[in-house]
């Protein structure tokens, strides 16, 4: 009864994130309202959620030999604070210190007018050309960095060059669609893929081999229809008048967007000398242009000081947006804890035979639920062979089907937070184009196969199905450092 209530808790919810205007109720309210009440729901049902048997043996060793005997019930609230609650909230730390400190390295950069370095050598006002050029910028940058941090730095870049609102969150879903396109064939451009290839599911050229066609076609098919669609020219934003009171060099923008960029580029190689998570990355990268401000700023006037403070800098960030992001991944991570994800990926498993509309369907329902979770589950459940087709299409699905709604995600909640993009706008002028991407790409990657088949296994027949353990939880946590909601 209390998992009925659960899922109906985060259904209900979801529907009033998507009413959000209509309604006149913050998101972000709504989902810390709906994170907090279903793990609430989860401890006062955790006798029936959490029997004996679903909780690891050796945790039950761990605490027999600290503390003695205790009771079921106490065993099972203490496997689901330290052995769930716990670990969901040190992957939730590590994406909002990630979005953080991105967010924080964009607005800093901006104060310094570091991207007019960028807007200035972007000539054309042509909305097709625009398009196509913020698109494929989007695309490759979002393979060499990641699709949030991508997402956060091309919206930023569109206030710079779209003044009109419509035709500016038009570009935005473009932005979201192309940079869940670009992060998918490569093994740090999303979360989805990272997990694959830590779980040793996939492999770096592998991967990038067999999903680079099947994602840009995933963006250009979109972009195609978009052409048809857009007339006419954008209009530049006016700037600022308050920019000529400044001492600001050109140097100081050139400087800046140097080592804002060379800042996010540096946060995977960061990641891979010291395995620390990524954030960690994000929060050196943060420091030493901190530190560069702070010695730049003392040949400033007073205002410019004041608007290049990184202490100011940070009250531009969008707290709201960071607090929904906490909701939704509490909300989530609950349906993980008591199981539902797990039975609703063995229940794909029943009902479809054919694993390539399995991760067809996963990609999908990555734009509802986490695709974090979906793909540990899968990860958990399948036994294929390392770089089977199966894990190259499934990264392929799980890294573009949330492109299809706006809260599907990492790069799409990133989106509408800083531009306010409402659900079902996204719906009415991004979500159709996008389906259609997103099924062109997986069309490709089927011919591609069918005309240059890999020699890895095709199936296994025995899909070995873990425990309920915190292995699904230990391995999301390792990986779960870029948003992918």
């Amino acid at each position: 009864m209390l998992l009925a209530g659960i899922i109906l808790l985060f259904v209900v919810g979801y529907l009033v994130i998507a009413l959000e205007h209509p309604l006149h109720i913050d998101k972000a309210a709504t989902a810390l309202f709906i994170g907090a009440s279903c793990w609430a729901l989860y401890i006062i049902g955790i006798d029936s959620f959490l029997p004996m048997e679903r909780i690891p043996e050796a945790f039950q060793a761990e605490v027999a030999a600290a503390g003695g005997h205790v009771s079921a019930h106490e065993l099972a609230i203490h496997y689901a604070i330290e052995g769930q609650f716990l670990p969901l909230i040190g992957e939730i730390a590590y994406i909002l210190f990630f979005l953080m400190g991105a967010m924080t390295i964009v607005e800093l950069v901006d104060a310094y007018e570091g991207f007019k370095v960028i807007t200035d050598r972007i000539k054309t006002l042509n909305k097709v050309r625009l398009l196509w050029t913020v698109c494929f910028l989007t695309f490759f940058l979002s393979a060499v960095l990641d699709n949030l941090t991508t997402t956060i730095v091309m919206v930023s870049l569109m206030k710079k060059l779209v003044r009109e609102r419509e035709t500016r969150l038009f570009f935005c879903g473009m932005i979201v669609v192309s940079a869940n396109a670009g992060g998918a064939w490569t093994v740090i451009g999303d979360v989805t893929t990272t997990m694959l290839w830590i779980g040793d599911k996939i492999s770096t050229f592998t991967v990038m081999s067999a999903l680079i066609i099947p994602s840009l076609i995933c963006m250009i098919v979109p972009l195609i229809i978009a052409s048809l669609m857009l007339k006419g020219d954008v209009e530049r934003p006016e700037r600022s008048g308050d920019h000529e009171d400044k001492t600001l060099k050109p140097w100081h923008s050139t400087l800046f967007l140097s080592l804002g960029f060379a800042g996010l580029i540096f946060v995977p190689i960061f990641k891979s000398v010291t395995h620390l998570p990524p954030f960690m990355g994000m929060m050196f990268s943060l420091s030493v242009i901190w530190i560069v401000s702070e010695f730049v700023k003392h040949d400033l006037d007073e205002a410019t000081r004041s608007s290049t403070n990184v202490v100011g800098v940070l009250k531009k960030i969008d707290t709201a947006s960071i607090l929904f992001f906490l909701g939704i991944l509490l909300a989530v991570g609950t349906l993980q804890s008591t199981g539902v994800l797990r039975s609703l990926a063995g229940w794909l498993t029943d009902v479809v035979p054919n694993m390539q509309v399995v991760a067809l369907v996963i990609g999908l329902l990555s734009a509802i639920v986490d695709n974090v979770p979906l793909v540990a589950a899968g990860i958990g459940m399948y036994d294929f062979p390392k770089d089977d087709t199966f894990w190259l299409f499934l990264a392929y699905c799980a890294g573009t089907g949330g492109s299809c709604l706006i809260i599907g995600s990492a790069a799409g909640v990133a989106a509408m937070g800083l531009e306010k993009i409402d659900f079902i706008w996204y719906i009415k002028r991004v979500s159709l184009w996008a389906l259609v991407g997103y099924l062109s790409g997986a069309g490709a990657y089927v011919v591609q196969e069918k005309l240059m088949p890999r020699a890895s296994a095709a199936a296994v027949e025995d899909h070995a199905e873990l425990p309920a353990s915190e292995s699904h939880v230990e391995l999301a946590a390792e990986v779960h450092t870029h948003p992918g909601v």
